[in-house]
């Protein structure tokens, strides 16, 4: 689990830094756009002290994933987007597929 929690940690300052930069108005808000710059670069300094002890294909693959579901959620819950039967459909398959490589693959690291 220490392996993982840079991960996660990345994840969430990525959500955040996605959701700073829907916001920032194209960048025309300096406070989100500030955040989102500060979120972007601590994202990826947790994920580089993730990558020490998980393979980048996986660590991507929760990256993206668990970042998509989120994403979506923060979309929908703080912005009112929506998303239409296929798209949930497709983000429950993307989810399912970071279950299969972590619950049932051993490059998974665990």
């Amino acid at each position: 689990m220490r392996t993982y929690l840079p991960l996660f940690v990345a994840i969430a300052l990525e959500v955040m830094a996605t959701s700073a930069l829907q916001a920032s108005q194209q960048f025309t808000r300096p406070w989100p756009t500030a955040l989102m710059a500060l979120g972007y670069l601590g994202a990826f300094y947790c994920l580089s002290l993730a990558l020490r002890g998980i393979p980048v294909g996986v660590a991507y693959a929760i990256w993206s994933g668990l970042g998509i579901v989120l994403i979506s959620a923060v979309g929908w819950v703080a912005f009112g987007q929506k998303l239409d039967l296929p798209a949930m459909i497709g983000i429950g398959m993307i989810l399912a597929g970071v279950l299969v490589v972590n619950l049932f693959s051993a490059t998974a690291g665990h």
